[in-house]
């Protein structure tokens, strides 16, 4: 089944908001919206918020917004190249990106839009409050409160204001878990490029990585399923200390091992319980020239690499090259049209020719 047309979507979204936000009736799944977003607006009803009043996009205190940056300095420092890379990316899509702190406040925001755009400027200020309680129904609200990925156009805001903007969001997290912001892709009066939630979880993922190395260790492992290439953003990383227990561990780890390594209150799991093998194993391994096969407690098998703190060798793969990324863009675009290039291509807003052109490059 394909997708809906933008008319479709749009008259979808349109009788959501009048039957569930003009005092109608009360959010619904069988609105054809997703259940976080009914969620979402339900909150905003419940705080009293009403769709048609105006938004303000207000900074916090200057002694509140030097209090944050002081606290996130090292996330700001980590992703700006990550998201520099990011906007290169899109910069024919007049999206723009930020990045916020676990609160929703705007810690650094990067994109052509914010020269040439008042409403992108307004918006993407340093300091800028952009939580739920603050603007509505967001996708930097709603990453935050889901804990996961994103994608919010137009109508979908809570909001009137802010139909203008179209956006993906991603949460950033920890070493331990922790949700320490999030990433967020915006355009303004923009097709729907859903594409985007993928391409803003993988840079989340690649600062996500980056912020792991700030960790303490003696030794990285990066593993993954058996028949996927080591060497990316979706691989697993697990850092452990000298004794094998783990101090800190990525997003695709933990989904991978199935429970949370570092929950909090709770002692660090050990490599020995992963993986059945010694974990002497794993330090024995260290700088091999191909990755091994091994099997966990639970049956599994996958392939394994290890080094030790301070190689940067296996780390260079975080940077994805600039074409890769656009062909991963349109990749998934294609593959979301359910293989009809002239529907991905308007989606994309580029040419059916270019689209086919990438996919041949791709695959070779």
């Amino acid at each position: 089944m394909n997708l809906p047309t933008p008319i479709d979507r749009q008259h979808q979204i349109e009788q959501a908001r009048e039957l569930c936000l003009n005092g109608q009736g009360r959010p619904t799944p069988s609105l054809g919206m997703t259940p976080w977003l009914m969620a979402s607006w339900q909150r905003c009803l419940d705080q009293g918020l009403q769709a048609e009043q105006r938004v303000a996009f207000n900074p916090v205190s200057r002694q509140e917004m030097q209090r944050r940056s002081e606290a996130n300095q090292g996330i700001v420092q980590v992703a700006h190249p990550i998201m520099t890379r990011l906007v290169e990316t899109i910069a024919d899509q007049r999206y723009f990106a930020l990045l916020t702190d676990a609160d929703g406040v705007v810690i650094d925001a990067q994109g052509p839009a914010l020269e040439s755009d008042i409403r992108a400027r307004d918006l993407a200020r340093i300091g800028v409050d952009l939580s739920e309680r603050a603007v509505g129904t967001t996708a930097i609200g709603a990453a935050l409160h889901e804990q996961r990925s994103v994608w919010l156009h137009q109508g979908e805001h809570f909001f009137k204001d802010n139909a203008i903007f179209s956006c993906a969001g991603a949460p950033l997290f920890g070493p331990k878990g922790d949700c320490m912001g999030m990433l967020d892709l915006t355009g303004i009066e923009t097709p729907e490029r859903r594409e985007l939630k993928h391409l803003v979880s993988r840079a989340a993922r690649q600062i996500e990585n980056a912020l792991s190395l700030s960790v303490r260790h003696a030794l990285v492992v990066r593993f993954n399923w058996l028949g996927e290439s080591l060497g990316h953003e979706a691989d697993g990383l697990l850092f452990l200390d000298e004794d094998g227990y783990v101090v800190g561990a990525n997003s695709p780890a933990r989904q991978m091992l199935g429970h949370t390594l570092m929950a909090a209150g709770q002692q660090s799991g050990h490599a020995s319980d992963i993986w059945a093998v010694p974990v002497e194993r794993l330090f024995d391994m260290v700088n091999a020239a191909e990755a091994q096969t091994l099997p966990t407690w639970h049956g599994l098998h996958m392939q394994v690499a290890c080094h030790r703190a301070g190689n940067p060798l296996h780390m260079a793969p975080e940077r994805t090259p600039l074409h890769t990324l656009k062909d991963a863009v349109i990749k998934r675009a294609v593959e979301e049209a359910k293989g009809n290039v002239t529907l991905a291509a308007k989606q994309l807003g580029i040419g059916r020719a270019t689209v086919y052109r990438r996919l041949r490059a791709a695959r070779k």
